[in-house]
């Protein structure tokens, strides 16, 4: 029988454990309003967009399959740590314990914006990873820049047009929705475009140091093969 190959990089085991420790951190972060150029935003967009970033550089050197593992384990990273922490701040504190009000302003995340965030994450990483993958097979070693800012304009619209909806219609005026959702394609269109530079550097050396760049000739972009390498 001949053994199958599900072996991966160091350098991309690496990768994903950034990837798991912003999507952790954008959570956590998105509990604090910030003042953002005059208009308020989640601190989570300071982070958030790098999980995109690394979506990119994973997509462009080792392709869609082992983007599409990146994505399930960040997905499920994440959902582990929401639902300890939910299950955490279920639980009654000790007689001592004082700040039960800041713990449940932090890990006490309503179901339904943890089910819009979920739905949001899986759909804008699997359009970013599919625009960047079918680019890639089309345009080859070129325009590697276009691809990275498109695939996070598809990307970040597929996240907002979902999460934003699924979350605050009813709670925000729905005539504001799709203005908050445009600006939060700009914004985070905007720090792809800020860091494409190093982007750009990082996928070079990574290039090199794998000995590798995949291009995705006839795979299956089904979200559900995890365990396709």
């Amino acid at each position: 029988m001949k053994a199958r190959n599900h072996s991966v990089s160091v350098l991309l085991m690496l990768f994903s454990i950034l990837f798991c420790v912003c999507l952790i951190a954008a959570n956590v972060f998105e509990t604090k309003q910030i003042a953002f150029f005059g208009h308020s935003q989640t601190a989570g967009v300071i982070v958030f967009p790098i999980s995109y970033i690394i979506n990119d550089v994973v997509c462009e050197v080792w392709g869609f399959k082992k983007t599409r593992l990146l994505i399930w384990t960040g997905f499920i990273m994440n959902f582990f740590f929401v639902a300890i922490g939910a299950l955490c701040d279920w639980l009654p504190g000790a007689d001592y314990w004082e700040n039960d009000e800041g713990f449940h302003a932090i890990f006490g995340l309503a179901p339904r914006i943890a089910l819009a965030s979920f739905a949001a994450f899986i759909s804008g990483s699997f359009v970013n990873a599919y625009v960047m993958s079918r680019m890639k097979i089309h345009d080859g070693q070129k325009r590697f820049s276009l691809r990275a800012i498109l695939s996070t304009v598809f990307g970040e619209t597929t996240d907002s047009v979902i999460f934003f909806p699924l979350a605050f219609l009813g709670v925000i005026p729905a005539a504001e929705l799709p203005w908050i959702m445009l600006y939060q394609v700009m914004l985070k269109t905007a720090y792809e475009i800020i860091v494409l530079p190093l982007t750009i550097r990082v996928v070079a050396w990574v290039k090199k140091h794998e000995q590798t760049d995949v291009y995705d000739n006839d795979i299956s972009y089904s979200i559900w093969k995890l365990f396709d390498l």
